[in-house]
């Protein structure tokens, strides 16, 4: 089981006195993609001019543009609330960047009352992501909202 207590206690180490952004989110997706197991890319995409696109992330290559409402992570930025997918074969309109993933995390990002981005996370495994999970990665992402916002 992932101690997120401490993964969080790591990700404020390293973003300490780190002022730029994109540099904290490269920091924050690896650590997610060396701590956690199962999977297969961690990282993040951005809100920008009404689409999401490819921010720093741990993994294979991915989609670079995403459009609000679409797939996972669209719908998730557009809902802002956390999606978990048991099984993204079975996620109406999932877009498949990567044809090994089974199960996907998604959850909203924003900053001073804006949306950021999303912070995803993809399992080759089937129903890879648990309520403990969810909720961890929740804490994760208000922490590193409170980084970014700083």
């Amino acid at each position: 089981m992932t101690d997120y207590s401490l993964m969080n206690k790591q990700l404020l180490s390293l973003t300490e006195g780190v002022e730029d952004g994109i540099s904290n989110l490269a920091n924050a997706s690896a650590l997610l993609f060396h701590t956690l197991e199962g999977l297969n890319w961690a990282g993040f995409y951005l809100y920008k001019n009404g689409v999401l696109l490819l921010g720093p992330f741990q993994g294979k290559t991915a989609c670079t543009k995403i459009p609000m409402g679409k797939g996972v992570c669209g719908t998730a930025a557009e809902r802002g609330e956390t999606i978990v997918v048991p099984d993204v074969h079975a996620f109406p309109g999932h877009i498949a960047c990567d044809g090994d993933s089974n199960s996907e995390i998604v959850i909203p990002l924003y900053v001073k009352g804006s949306l950021y981005g999303v912070l995803d996370i993809d399992s080759p495994l089937l129903d890879r992501f648990s309520e403990a999970d969810r909720e961890g990665l929740e804490l994760f992402a208000r922490a590193l909202e409170t980084v970014l916002s700083s």
